[in-house]
């Protein structure tokens, strides 16, 4: 479906040079008395990987549709990554390097959505938020009196997250599936 560069919203997917891409930033530019440009940040589906592209006003887009499918995380075995859809019990393998950083935020028996493009899957829509516990951690400062010192934390799945001084191995924390940081304690 074509739409104007005009109307992008955070998270569409377009097909932009043969690719697939999430929207995760747009700005509208307008620069004096010359046109009005959309300037995006744009995530590859496939490669997770980020670029920024401006469009002019006038361009068109390809909006994309995916389906999303609930699923949980079973387990990971030999690179391979098992889901189950919730609702047909079907087991699906996607490999690691389609899933990318979303790894680090899989915990067995978290659900999860699965996205489809033309009946295949491509990837993983991770929730905002994701608590993991801790598994290793540095020891804190005594003497450290200054609130946003951070110090590295080893998590369940392998994320390396910048904690406070009183988080210790053992503590669940929030981490942001965005950004990868430390967003809080868990509660509960």
């Amino acid at each position: 479906m074509q739409m104007q560069a005009t109307q992008l919203r955070v998270g569409n997917i377009i097909e932009h040079e043969g690719q697939l891409w999430r929207v995760m930033q747009v700005t509208h530019i307008t620069p004096g008395n010359k046109r009005g440009m959309m300037q995006t940040k744009l995530r590859n589906l496939r490669a997770g990987t980020q670029t920024e592209y401006r469009f002019r006003s006038e361009d068109r887009v390809e909006r994309v549709s995916l389906e999303q499918h609930e699923t949980e995380y079973l387990y990971e075995s030999g690179g391979r990554y098992t889901f189950m859809n919730t609702e047909t019990f079907e087991q699906i393998e996607l490999d690691r390097d389609v899933l990318g950083g979303a790894v680090h935020y899989l915990i067995p028996n978290s659900r999860v959505e699965l996205e489809f493009y033309d009946g295949t899957p491509i990837g993983v829509h991770l929730p905002k938020t994701v608590d993991l516990r801790i598994v290793e951690a540095a020891p804190g400062i005594k003497t450290a009196t200054v609130s946003n010192v951070l110090k590295p934390a080893k998590t369940e799945t392998g994320l390396v997250v910048g904690v406070p001084n009183f988080v210790n191995e053992g503590d669940v924390i929030t981490v942001d599936t965005e950004t990868g940081e430390y967003a809080g304690r868990a509660k509960g």
